[in-house]
């Protein structure tokens, strides 16, 4: 699933591609919206808010997407073949004279005025990228998380109400820098703990906007904790995701895997039964 960093990289790109353009041709493959007439109309900017992609338009219109599982954006210059997967899967289509993005497999696509954009994210809790990010946006994450002190901290943080651009890599990694179990109350951490966790939250998204491959490992360099988080193997990206039955990079013992979720959907969760402490699945 995409997180945080990689919508941001995603809205990055579409801007370069599309604002300050003019489209060409314009085609929402959703019934909803298949007539919507956008040729013409110059694209303003496209930004990000969590896991949530916002194109503005001229005429006060936003074209809202959001990835999910498995949906993209991919940009193509003029007379280039569009990869990335079979046509019927394409959703949105958004041309002007240099660039062409075409988005797959997208679940959410709705148009609709900007002026009512918090209908789609208003619902959002502090963005982790957002560049207003500071001592009162953290404050803020932290007091959400908080808000609910016997909720599992791998839910809690995955719950964009609470702060976001969290998924499903990001919650894992955190919780083992945290040396908790994800299915650790909240409570069980005190607001200092938390502050630390959201701070590096933070700076580990941030730091991974513009990179091809994400990275904990070099970046993460104290547990939040406080301690220091040594490697033994300092190639390796990421500490616990998608390492099942590998070594811990910390102390080698086999990182375990299982389904962690809040009754509507199970998602993978890893971490390492020796250094983290409190319950497990």
């Amino acid at each position: 699933m995409p997180e945080g960093d990689t919508v941001l990289h995603a809205a990055h790109r579409l801007h370069a591609a599309l604002a300050g353009r003019a489209l060409t041709h314009a085609d929402l493959r959703v019934p909803r919206f298949a007539t919507a007439d956008l040729a013409g109309r110059t694209v303003l900017d496209v930004t990000s808010r969590g896991k949530h992609l916002l194109t503005r338009i001229e005429g006060g219109l936003t074209l809202h997407s959001h990835l999910r599982m498995d949906g993209s954006w991919r940009i193509f210059a003029p007379g280039e073949p569009w990869r990335g997967g079979p046509s019927h899967q394409i959703r949105a289509v958004l041309q002007n004279a240099e660039a062409t993005a075409v988005g797959y497999r997208l679940p959410v696509l709705e148009l609709l005025r900007t002026a009512d954009e918090a209908d789609a994210v208003g619902h959002l809790g502090p963005d982790l990228l957002s560049p207003a990010w500071g001592a009162e946006l953290q404050d803020q994450a932290v007091a959400n998380l908080l808000a609910a002190p016997e909720r599992p901290l791998g839910e809690a943080l995955l719950d964009q109400r609470n702060l976001a651009g969290i998924g499903n890599v990001y919650k894992s990694e955190l919780c083992f820098l945290a040396r908790v179990t994800p299915w650790s109350p909240v409570g069980v951490l005190d607001a200092q703990l938390l502050a630390r966790l959201v701070a590096t939250s933070h700076r580990l998204l941030d730091a991974n906007t513009e990179r091809p491959d994400r990275r904990t490992t070099t970046l993460a360099h104290t547990s939040t904790a406080g301690r220091p988080t040594r490697t033994t193997r300092a190639p390796d990206r990421l500490y616990v995701y998608g390492r099942e039955a590998r070594p811990c990079l910390r102390c080698a013992t086999p990182v375990r895997k299982a389904d962690q979720g809040d009754g509507s959907r199970e998602r993978p969760t890893y971490w390492c039964p020796n250094c983290q402490t409190g319950p497990t699945n």
